[in-house]
């Protein structure tokens, strides 16, 4: 199952701003977004940039796998 890793900039500037340590990290599957501090990646992936076609999130620089991610916290 393909996973996409990114950080969601609007959390970490949140965070920032209200003194708050929300997960910054968001994981997404064709099921699911989790959001998270912390992950492992068990095997390879791969970090792409695309500044012409970001994600629907908006997101520029993301991380893919189709192995097992791992939510540490």
């Amino acid at each position: 199952m393909k996973t996409i890793i990114h950080v969601n900039q609007h959390v970490v500037k949140s965070n920032k701003k209200n003194g708050v340590n929300d997960p910054v990290l968001t994981v997404k599957t064709y099921k699911e977004n989790t959001y998270a501090h912390e992950v492992e990646i068990k095997g390879d992936s791969k970090v792409c940039y695309s500044p012409d076609k970001p994600l629907s999130c908006g997101a520029h620089v993301w991380i893919e796998t189709n192995n097992e991610v791992v939510i540490i916290k």
